[in-house]
This record gives structure tokens, C-alpha cells and sequence, in this order.
């Protein structure tokens, strides 16, 4: 059967080498000005010339995101951007736009089109419309179930499907939601979204409720319904407030054979604002059970690698898992908290090695008697720390992060540059 692309997020170029060393066959990203990731993305175009330089050595692709809903004051700068990305040669741009789409084809013809999810390709009919404008991929709605995309799949003839299987859902269609520019005046569909969906919200009024205590927490409960009485929701409220819109993340781990099977060729996460570490542990998840498909494992030898890789995802900070639109229901929502807490902190980057010595940019505080495991893209090792040196090479019990100098730790064993260290959290 043909190679299935796992393709991940790049927030930064930091993070596109880590996609590719713990993985991934392909990344995409793109500069603030265009993207559907404004903050919490550092790319420019001298790092966009770098990206292409360093993915295409390692003989990977790099896709570029252009998939903002323009305005007119966008698109002379968008035909540049066009331009400066045909001198690049980059593999794909990913764009939802129709307006954006033809000004793709006007200034490079022959550059290969993926459509976004945002463009909400939900059906065949609506790919074929796409494929007869000259998109290649289609990037299908996170709405799409297992049963759809087999029928898209076979009604829709020579092109490529991608689809989400890991990462943030959205509460509204596909992402195109107006919450962030009604409620903080930032646009989710031009890339800068406050993400009020997460936010927690509190009583104020024409709210029945009632106060009991459940496991030892007081809870208030509380029946919304609207103003025509048509539909109406039982919501609960602690201390902290409710999380009223807050989805579960995606987590299609165990169905990557089903969508395999289905016709899907790349299986895409989401996490361009997520953290290097965690980026690690869901390409080097993902690649795991896809390398065991490849290889034709049995049931039963899949089944094992999907348990130990579930395990690692798990220890994530995450909003709880749900399968999404997958299987034909509506996903759930989260409603207990912002996010479920993780058993491991992220704390260290290994940088390069000076003789019995890892360099380290350390990120999060780091004592000499803390349990640490190092993250490397095939397995976990286990560490004790030796020693602590700082970056004049004085000898400390501590380690602090939020600066640019590195500090030098003896482990009982030497790490590979690019391994990640993360601490187990002490339950209270």
C-alpha cells in the first residue's frame, strides 16, 4: 500500500527540525502575516529560506500556509509573498481563499495547492469543485466522518485527502468562528484568535440553579435554555467557573488503519503554538503506529504500540481526548477544566555534548535529586543527575530557565544532541 505522509505543525524553525527528527515526512507552517497563526509564531522570510534549505537536505517536504479569508488590503502583499515562495521551491501552499487561490495560479501556475479545513470541504461533490480549479489535496473538514471520507474517497478520482488526527478541536465549523473579533476585536479567520472557547465563564442571570456536593467539591447545577425554549443544556459550575465551550482535543491514534484504509494519504497535527517537547511525543506517537501499519505488524502487535504510544499522550497536557466527528457522533466537550494537568514537566533541550557533559537550555527549574527521562525519537531513558555545572562551570544544586546561557549536566549516561528532558511532577 502507498506511504501515508504524517505531516506536523512548525511554529518555528526550532520546532520544523524537531517535527522531522522525531518523525514527520513533511511540515508546514508560515509567516504571521498570512497564517492562521499570528502569535506564538516567529517565522519570517529568512527563516521560511532556511526551513526549505534544511527539509528539502533531508528530503522532506515543506508546505507553506496562506489560508487567511483576505481582504483587499491583503492581496498586493499576498502576490509578493506568492512570488517570494516560487523562488523558494517550496513543495505546497495551503490556501482557503478563492480569491487567494487564483492569485496562486496567476503568479505560479504550476505551484501544487492544498485546500484548508477552513474552506470546509465536507463532500464529493464540493472536492470536485476544487479539483477542476486546480487544487491537488484536499485537507477535509474535521466535520467529515470515517464512513464519508470512504465515499469521497471513491467518488473522487486522482486527488490526495489529508486529514486532522491529532490536536485541538474547535467549537465552531471548522474554525470559522466570529467569538474573538465579537468578544477581543481579534480575528480567528485572518489568524489571531484569543480563543474564547477556553475561557471560563460564571453565572450572571435567567440561570436555574441548584448547589450540591459531589466527591467532596461543591458544584452549582445549572439548566440554561433559550429564549424560545427550543433547546436547553445542564451545565456545572465549581469555584473556578465552567468551561462552557471548551472541546475535547482529537486523538485518532487507534484509527490511523481505519483512515489508512479509507484512502487518506496524510494524516496531519495540529499544534503550531505547542511546545517542541510536545510536538516530540505526538510525531514520535503517531510515527510509531504508522511504522507498524507499514510494516504489516498483526492486530495484535499494533494493538501494543498504539497502548504504549496512548500512554505518552496521555502525559500530556491536553483538554481531554475525544475522537472528534470520526465515528459518526458529535464530540464531547469538555466542560471541567481548561486543561487535564500532566504528569511530566518539560525542562531541557540537549544541545551538544563536551565530553562526559550535556549542554542544555534549560526551560523549566531543575534540581539535582529531581527524577528526569530523557526523550529521544525512538525510546525513553531513564536519568540521575550527577552533577549540575552553570555556564561559567561552577558546580549549583539548581537550574533555572528564562535566559539564553546553558548550563552542563553529568547524567549516569551520555544523551544525544536533540534529546529532550522532561521531570516527573510530584503528586501533592
Amino acid at each position: 500500500m502507498k506511504h501515508i505522509e504524517l505531516l506536523a505543525p512548525a511554529g518555528d524553525l526550532e520546532k520544523l527540525k524537531y517535527a522531522l527528527a522525531y518523525g514527520a515526512d513533511a511540515v508546514y507552517c508560515g509567516v504571521p502575516d498570512f497564517s492562521l497563526r499570528v502569535r506564538i509564531n516567529r517565522f519570517s522570510n529568512d527563516d521560511l529560506k532556511k526551513a526549505v534549505e534544511y527539509v528539502h537536505a533531508r528530503k522532506k517536504k515543506i508546505y507553506v500556509t496562506l489560508n487567511i479569508y483576505a481582504h483587499n488590503q491583503h492581496l498586493e502583499k499576498i502576490k509578493k509573498h506568492i512570488q517570494f515562495l516560487k523562488k523558494l521551491k517550496i513543495d505546497a501552499i495551503i490556501a482557503s481563499d478563492p480569491g487567494i487561490i487564483l492569485l496562486i495560479q496567476k503568479y505560479w501556475p504550476e505551484c501544487e495547492i492544498h485546500l484548508s479545513t477552513q474552506a470546509n470541504a465536507t463532500n464529493f461533490s464540493a472536492v470536485e469543485f476544487w479539483k477542476k480549479l486546480g487544487v491537488k489535496r484536499i485537507i477535509l473538514a474535521r466535520e467529515v466522518s470515517l464512513a464519508e471520507i470512504k465515499e469521497i474517497k471513491k467518488q473522487s478520482k486522482n486527488i490526495e485527502l489529508e486529514y486532522f488526527v491529532h490536536g485541538a478541536m474547535c467549537m465552531s465549523y471548522s474554525g470559522r468562528c466570529i467569538l474573538s473579533k465579537w468578544m477581543t476585536d481579534r480575528s480567528a479567520n485572518l489568524g489571531d484568535c484569543s480563543q474564547p472557547c477556553r475561557w471560563a465563564y460564571h453565572e450572571t442571570c435567567n440561570m436555574k440553579h441548584e448547589t450540591r456536593n459531589a466527591g467532596g467539591k461543591n458544584f452549582i447545577s445549572i439548566n440554561v435554555i433559550d429564549d424560545q425554549k427550543r433547546y436547553g443544556m445542564d451545565v456545572e459550575e465549581d469555584a473556578h467557573g465552567t468551561y462552557f465551550f471548551n472541546s475535547y482535543d482529537m486523538n485518532l491514534l487507534a484509527h490511523l488503519g481505519g483512515l489508512r484504509e479509507a484512502g487518506v494519504e496524510s494524516f496531519k497535527i495540529e499544534g503550531r503554538a505547542k511546545s517542541a517537547y510536545y510536538l516530540a511525543i505526538v510525531t514520535r506517537a503517531y510515527r510509531a503506529v504508522l511504522d507498524g501499519l507499514e510494516n504489516n505488524l498483526s492486530e495484535k502487535e499494533i494493538k501494543v504500540i498504539i497502548k504504549k504510544q496512548k500512554t505518552e499522550l496521555d502525559n500530556l497536557v491536553h483538554r481531554g481526548y475525544s475522537t472528534g466527528f470520526l465515528l459518526g457522533c458529535e464530540p464531547e466537550h469538555n466542560f471541567d477544566n481548561r486543561n487535564n494537568p500532566a504528569k511530566f514537566q518539560f525542562v531541557g533541550e540537549v544541545k551538544s555534548v563536551e565530553g562526559k557533559l550535556n549542554i542544555l537550555r534549560v526551560h523549566n527549574h531543575i534540581s539535582i535529586e529531581d527524577k528526569l527521562e530523557a526523550i529521544t525519537p525512538k525510546v525513553n531513558i531513564k536519568l540521575k543527575i550527577k552533577k549540575i555545572l552553570d555556564y561559567n562551570k561552577n558546580e549549583v544544586s539548581v537550574a533555572d530557565g528564562g535566559h539564553n546561557k546553558e548550563y552542563y549536566f553529568e547524567f549516569d549516561q551520555k544523551l544525544e544532541s536533540g534529546s529532550l528532558v522532561r521531570k516527573v511532577i510530584e503528586k501533592a
